[in-house]
Formats: C-alpha cells, sequence, structure tokens
C-alpha cells in the first residue's frame, strides 16, 4: 500500500453549481433546438431566432461562474473565462453581437460544453441532476 496514493476525492457540488449546470445543459440545448433545420443564411435572416439564440448564450454565460473551481480544471479544453466573459458583450455591448460569431458558437462551441455538462450531471444522484 505505500507509494499508493488514493484517487482524487470528488467534492461535493452546492445547490447553486448544480442549478448551474441544469441551467447551462437546458440552455444549450434550447439553442440547438432553436437552430434545428437552419443553414447560417436562413439564421442571419431570422432575427427572432438570433435574438432567442443569443439570450440563450447570455444565460449560459451568467451561469458558469456559478460552477467551482475544481469542475472547470476537469475540463481545460472549455475557454470557461471566455464563455463568462461573453456575457459582458451580450449584456453590455449588445450592438457589438455579430449574428455570425453566435453561429458559429452554436455549432462549434455548443456541443463539447454539452457534453461536458451530460458528464457532470450524470455523476450526480438522479435526484441531483433533476431526473427524478
Amino acid at each position: 500500500m505505500f507509494g499508493l496514493r488514493p484517487p482524487p476525492m470528488r467534492f461535493m457540488l452546492s445547490n447553486a453549481a448544480k442549478a448551474a449546470l441544469r441551467d447551462i445543459a437546458h440552455h444549450i440545448d434550447l439553442a440547438i433546438d432553436f437552430t434545428q433545420g437552419f443553414d447560417q443564411e436562413r439564421f442571419l435572416a431570422d432575427s427572432r431566432t438570433a435574438y432567442a439564440v443569443t439570450r440563450c448564450l447570455e444565460i449560459i454565460s451568467e451561469a458558469s461562474p456559478r460552477l467551482p473551481e475544481e469542475l472547470k480544471a476537469r475540463h481545460p479544453a472549455i475557454v470557461w473565462k471566455d464563455i463568462a466573459g461573453a456575457g459582458n458583450i451580450y449584456r453590455h455591448n449588445y450592438e457589438d453581437v455579430a449574428p455570425h460569431l453566435v453561429w458559429d458558437t452554436v455549432r462549434s462551441d455548443l456541443p463539447p460544453l454539452r457534453a461536458v455538462m451530460e458528464r457532470e450531471l450524470s455523476s450526480l444522484g438522479p435526484t441531483d441532476c433533476g431526473l427524478n
């Protein structure tokens, strides 16, 4: 037994962190659902959908700082600071929100983030992840 390290302890998530995981996953799903069947040209022409998706990204950005650093450290490929920082643009520099970048975010950045949310939620019990 000497020289063996115990497995890393899994930390307990606060209720706020669990809620943030669920909120992020839900708003990723909404953004993807809103753009289902769209190509970029149609998305750029549909201001209502672009607005709804931008709102989803704003909520994701607002929820991300509520996740603990330990969780974020397990997923270094996710650009957590960029996610949180994007909310400042959505809220304060809304005139700078470029619909083509919103489209790119949905297509390129949300699927890996959704996979992380799924992994983290699946590690919670059914009651904690909102399945009961």
